[in-house]
């Protein structure tokens, strides 16, 4: 985990302002720096991620400038076609009201080695979305099937937000146990990462083009 030096984050606030104002503070482990963006949104090559707060986030994320970037949402939709469609465009994404300013800092940290992270309520959403197309949860318990038991139950933990740190303390793993499964299940699930693989668990695919 990339924790040998504080993180830098720009915050991208199309509408109104950040409401966090006093994040990250002093003391905060993971994230030392955080940078106001103006629009039109250019992302500095020094920041360690993005966290774009806005109202209307499938408008933002396509006009956001990002690169190779991870992004973090925050916006008010708890509905389930936006979550899954910012999932699937490889953000993160925390509903308001839903999460606390420690959250957050995990979920930069989390992006910064590739995990998408949700808040409870986006977590939740983007489970029903799966749950409401039958096609699909058929599809995907075939790709189940390819997964041994402690596989299936790394990927329960992975789909509801966790990442591999806290996965493995959950079911008493190393790390590193936990980062070779996850290899493993890549591999079986044919897919590119854990964005990827918890789409195709949980019957969402194919992902997005943002």
């Amino acid at each position: 985990m990339r924790t040998s030096r504080k993180l830098s984050v720009a915050l991208a606030c199309p509408e109104g302002a950040w409401p966090h104002p006093g994040w990250p503070a002093p003391d905060d482990r993971y994230v030392g720096r955080a940078v106001r963006l103006a629009p039109p949104f250019r992302v500095p090559e020094d920041v360690d991620a993005v966290v774009l707060y806005c109202a209307e986030p499938l408008d933002a994320l396509r006009e956001l400038r990002a690169g190779a970037v991870p992004v973090i949402v925050v916006g008010p939709h708890r509905d389930t076609e936006t979550i899954v469609e910012v999932f699937r465009g490889g953000a993160g994404y925390l509903v308001e009201d839903d999460y606390c300013t420690c959250m957050l800092s995990s979920a930069v940290v989390g992006a910064t080695i590739g995990h998408t992270y949700l808040s409870p309520a986006a977590c939740a959403a983007l489970r029903e979305g799966a749950r409401r197309e039958s096609t699909a949860n058929a599809a995907a318990e075939r790709l189940r099937g390819l997964l041994s038991p402690r596989e299936r139950q790394i990927m329960e933990l992975l789909s509801t937000g966790l990442g591999a740190q806290e996965i493995g303390l959950r079911l008493r793993l190393s790390e590193k146990t936990v980062r070779n499964n996850l290899s493993n299940i890549y591999a079986k699930l044919d897919a590119r990462g854990s964005t990827d693989a918890v789409l195709r668990w949980l019957g969402a695919a194919p992902v997005l083009r943002i």
